[in-house]
């Protein structure tokens, strides 16, 4: 019997998905349109689910490695770290997938190869309870981390994918998530071009990214999953896109039932089949006949669809032997190994920022005779998780991880203090005088996914996942001011998905560590940091307010006042500021002759301190006589280098005509001759950042 073309791996993917599909029904073709594809027995074709996770670790599918959520990821600015982060889950996955798929002949939700993830939406307002899963509030950065994990989950293969990426929520989406199915976002051409899309552009043009999810949101007055704008004359014109392009799960509904532009399901099967969208994430597509015995579509567009989708699989080996496919022999001994667990923890340590180190309180001094540790986070594991999270039985609390770095004959108590966000009901307790009498009181506190995260997802916020202040607690600011009064010398420990305004509590605590969501390692990442096996070396992702007074309505999606590139009030803490346990000095910064075809330009960094440490070297540009409305500053380049007491490296930089461009009021990217700064540093060009301790920057100004 001759064997089938779908099953011949010498022939191109093109010839065997067009045979595969000439073999289908339109009820079997209906059948493989929404992430739960229905299986073909008579064709040996298992069922397969779509739906998976991986922001930050295999999710929702038992156990796996834990790395630190995303943003902490991001604060990083570690892009080889990174890619073997999303490679070790891409590993993971690939176990995990064929075990299930041995198992039941089939694979689940959460049980594919099919991960939606990264999450690359500028995290525009702090507001937004996603924001945690984001890369922060940079184009730049974003679309330099998300495609460095990009990379790493899909492989470099020249045939196989280890597993199918996906760049989401595509596009101009970061909430409010309360509105998410009907809200309309309403941006000009060049904060879309400038903004919203550059990070988007990035994994498709250059990782490859094999899928992008589409927004729950209209932009533009258009569904995302249905845009003319987003999805055909850009993401496939401009683009180039080749990949599958799905919803995010319940945006297809809510073309009829919330943004009102279709009258039925039938009618927003058409219209997302017509303008590009690939897989339904909803029932929505099982109305295609339908929507055919309309003449609203023909069976043309289904193939269409079809042949994007089923290359994916194609792509990931799923049609092929086992032996043909390079990924199929990884086996289940990789999932949560001990290789995995030290990259989770070295990405943990490699995201904690030091905020403030008042007198040189950290590290902890060898001869100190007694810490005590409090707070409401101390014992949590929840917020090692974040959210979209795996599990482990090897996670580590940051009690625990300050429990097993202790020395021996220094002394230790622990009391939880207070709550996370209710009063206690016992109104006095010792916690006070144990502070008093310890060297360092740490106090672990800050937010927690219950306090922020999706739509539904966290219980004690009343905005369906965002929080309408971004004020520390009431509680935990009364806890500390109650420590502080008793004198107490205060190490804070924030964790959270995005930033925390401190008020008061910043003048009355000697050190501050925000250590985000950090996952397994969270513990023991904590306690290398704060007794000194490593130094921190994280850079803030996004800028930290001192209140939401200095901010416009959430609801505003134009950038004006947003992010350290439009921002014109002071921050907390800048964009891109971290301190260490040493100093850096940035010297000699030299370009070549500036030319509109870019140019080379390099600066000297000095560790001047005494600990050998990692530093984030950062370039900025800014146009200083432009015409037209441009950024403060803008980020074109980093780079994570060590330094030993003493050591200088020079760090270069190459300069490209695309860095040098601005968008004009049409979205188009022009290049206006004018003069120009670069600077480089340790900060986002801030005076806030150097009267809190970030290195003196250097900068040149050249004309083009």
């Amino acid at each position: 019997m001759t064997q089938p073309a779908y099953l011949n791996p010498e022939l191109s993917i093109t010839d065997r998905v067009r045979d595969l599909i000439s073999r289908l029904t339109l009820e079997e073709k209906v059948g493989l349109m929404s992430h739960p594809a229905h299986g073909i027995p008579r064709l040996g074709i298992p069922a397969y689910n779509y739906w998976s996770e991986a922001l930050h670790g295999v999710a929702r599918n038992g156990r796996a490695t834990v790395f630190p959520q995303a943003i902490g990821m991001a604060a990083t600015w570690d892009k080889d770290l990174i890619q073997q982060v999303a490679s070790a889950i891409g590993d993971e996955g690939r176990a995990k997938y064929h075990a299930a798929l041995k198992r039941n002949g089939y694979t689940d939700q959460y049980q594919g190869l099919t991960f939606w993830s990264p999450n690359i939406n500028i995290f525009r307002d702090p507001r937004w309870g996603r924001g945690q899963e984001t890369w922060g509030e940079d184009p730049f950065l974003t679309g330099e981390m998300g495609a460095a994990f990009v990379r790493g989950l899909q492989g470099d293969h020249p045939k196989y994918l280890k597993a199918a990426a996906c760049a989401k929520h595509y596009a101009v989406h970061s909430g409010p998530e309360r509105d998410r199915h009907h809200f309309n976002a309403i941006v000009s051409m060049r904060d879309l071009r400038e903004t919203y899309l550059p990070a988007f552009k990035k994994l498709v043009t250059e990782a490859k990214v094999e899928s992008v999810m589409g927004a729950y949101n209209r932009t533009l007055d258009e569904p995302c999953c249905a845009s003319q704008l987003l999805l055909e004359d850009i993401l496939r014109g401009e683009w180039g896109f080749q990949g599958h392009v799905v919803s995010d799960c319940g945006a297809l509904n809510d073309f009829h039932a919330n943004h009102k532009v279709t009258a039925d399901a039938a009618e927003s099967a058409a219209l997302a089949l017509k303008k590009g969208c690939d897989l339904g994430c909803d029932h929505v597509f099982n109305e295609i006949p339908e929507a055919i015995r309309r003449s609203l579509i023909t069976e043309a567009d289904v193939d269409r669809a079809l042949e994007r989708t089923l290359a994916t699989r194609f792509k990931l080996g799923m049609f092929d032997p086992p032996e043909c496919v390079p990924f199929a022999s990884i086996g289940m001994e990789v999932v949560a190994c001990e290789a995995h667990r030290q990259l989770a923890y070295r990405a943990a340590v490699e995201s904690i920022v030091l905020l403030k180190n008042k007198n040189n309180i950290l590290p902890i001094k060898p001869d100190a005779r007694k810490i005590f540790v409090t707070g409401p986070t101390a014992t949590s594991m929840e917020v090692l998780l974040g959210n979209y999270y795996g599990f482990n039985d090897q996670m580590v609390t940051f009690l625990e991880g300050i429990t097993a770095r202790l020395p021996e004959g220094m002394g230790m108590e622990y009391h939880p203090g207070a709550l996370l966000k209710h009063p206690r009901e016992v109104a006095q307790t010792w916690a006070p005088y144990m502070a008093q009498s310890a060297d360092v009181a740490i106090v672990c506190g800050g937010s927690s996914p219950f306090l922020e995260g999706e739509e539904g997802e966290s219980l004690l916020s009343p905005l369906n996942g965002d929080r309408e202040s971004i004020s520390l607690p009431e509680v935990q600011v009364n806890y500390i001011k109650e420590l502080a009064a008793h004198g107490a010398k205060i190490v804070l420990v924030l964790t959270g998905g995005s930033p925390i305004a401190l008020g008061e509590v910043e003048d009355l605590v000697d050190a501050i560590l925000f250590v985000w969501y950090p996952g397994m390692e969270g513990g023991h990442a904590v306690a290398s940091v704060l007794f000194g096996d490593a130094a921190p070396s994280g850079k803030l992702p996004v800028t930290f307010p001192k209140s939401l007074d200095q901010l416009p309505p959430f609801d505003d999606y134009r950038m004006a006042g947003r992010t350290y590139r439009y921002m014109t009030e002071e921050p907390l803490y800048p964009f891109g500021f971290g301190l260490s346990y040493t100093t850096f000095a940035y010297r000699d910064l030299q370009a070549e002759t500036p030319s509109r075809q870019g140019f080379r330009a390099w600066v000297t960094v000095e560790n001047t301190g005494r600990v050998a440490a990692d530093e984030v070297v950062q370039f900025y540009i800014s146009a200083l006589e432009s015409r037209l409305p441009v950024p403060i500053s803008r980020l074109i380049g980093f780079q994570r280098i060590h330094l030993r007491p003493g050591e200088c490296r020079t760090v270069e930089i190459a300069v490209t005509p695309e860095m040098l461009m601005i968008y004009n009021e049409a979205g188009n990217p022009i290049l206006e001759a004018g003069k120009f700064r670069l600077l480089a540093g340790g900060c986002s060009p801030s005076a806030r950042g150097q009267a809190l301790g970030a290195p003196q920057p250097v900068s040149i100004e050249f004309q083009i």
